[in-house]
């Protein structure tokens, strides 16, 4: 009901949510999902503390990522999420926020292991994407062919240049770490790993301004988790500190539907494509709380041919 009627998930979504939306049973948005998201152990997806084998109070199936290591391992963890469903691979490729034994600085799989998933994901028609903050984690996975790079905070000039090389998309989430810092604590994030944020939040908006000025092909993301879902549309309001309106709209729209390879079906208003369809009240490219704010200004919603919020007029449940 804030207006997406399709998002991609980075890790934890499946089949199982996806179809429930599909089928009606949950209202919501168009669910293109990843599965597990594959770590390397001691990774970004391995949420065991130094002292632990197991993660405490859980069956280590149901976190959000798949531990492998070594080639035949990764290319087992890809198949098997290719055989779920998957509609693409996440790579964790760095140190992350919430991981407990590594490091924002770390590097993770080597570039053997990037480049096999890679061709898994390839062979299935699907790509890469890659949870990533530092200038080499982002260079190694471009080079490896990895299609979407998530945060990147810790980007440089020679990240640009990479990107722009290989068309390689930039998926940057400003609105995580500014709840983060607000509500991380509080939201259930240990406070010994709540001090991470400070070491990516401050760069995120001048990794972001490098790149809208080199021409990176950007995407709108937020990596919200639990009820800090409720600040997704926040990522409009900071990241037009250094973009304008239509370049924001852009990018949740058909520069996305560009890397979902679904150019002409999303993200598009045309004859042919999905009728997924908002009407606001205002105009946005002058005044962007009219996507901030869809109790006020956003009136009709429409997914798949299909109202999902009338505000204006009596017609049919069915676009024509």
């Amino acid at each position: 009901m804030r207006g997406f009627t399709t998002v991609r998930d980075g890790g934890g979504a499946d089949y199982g949510l996806a179809w429930a939306v599909q089928e009606g049973f949950i209202k919501g948005p168009r669910l293109l999902f990843c599965g597990h998201a594959l770590s390397q152990t001691a990774g970004h997806g391995d949420m065991r503390g130094r002292g632990e084998e197991v993660v405490t109070g859980l069956n280590y199936s149901l976190t959000l990522g798949h531990i492998c290591d070594g080639v035949p391992e990764v290319r087992r963890a890809c198949r098997e999420e290719i055989r779920k469903g998957a509609h693409h691979i996440k790579l964790m490729l760095s140190g992350g926020i919430a991981s407990p034994t590594d490091r924002i600085t770390n590097t993770q799989f080597s570039e053997e292991e990037i480049r096999a998933a890679v061709e898994e994901a390839e062979m299935a028609g699907l790509y890469c994407m890659g949870h990533s903050y530092t200038a080499r984690a982002v260079n190694r996975a471009i080079i490896c062919g990895v299609r979407s790079l998530e945060h990147c905070n810790l980007i440089d000039e020679s990240n640009v240049e990479l990107f722009v090389k290989y068309g390689a998309f930039m998926v940057p989430t400003l609105a995580t770490y500014d709840a983060l810092a607000r509500e991380g604590v509080e939201a259930g994030l240990p406070k010994q790993l709540s001090e991470k944020i400070h070491e990516v939040a401050d760069q995120g908006i001048k990794a972001l301004d490098l790149a809208h000025r080199g021409g990176v092909k950007l995407v709108y993301g937020t990596d919200l988790l639990g009820k800090m879902h409720r600040n997704q549309l926040n990522e409009f309001k900071l990241r037009s500190q250094v973009q304008a309106p239509i370049d924001i709209i852009r990018s949740a729209t058909c520069a996305a539907a560009e890397l979902f390879n679904e150019v002409g079906k999303t993200g598009i208003v045309a004859a042919g494509a999905r009728a997924d369809l908002l009407v606001v009240d205002g105009d946005p490219l002058t005044n962007l709380q009219c996507l901030q704010d869809p109790e006020r200004y956003l009136k009709v919603i429409v997914k798949d041919g299909v109202f999902h919020k009338n505000t204006l007029m009596a017609v049919d449940e069915r676009v024509r």
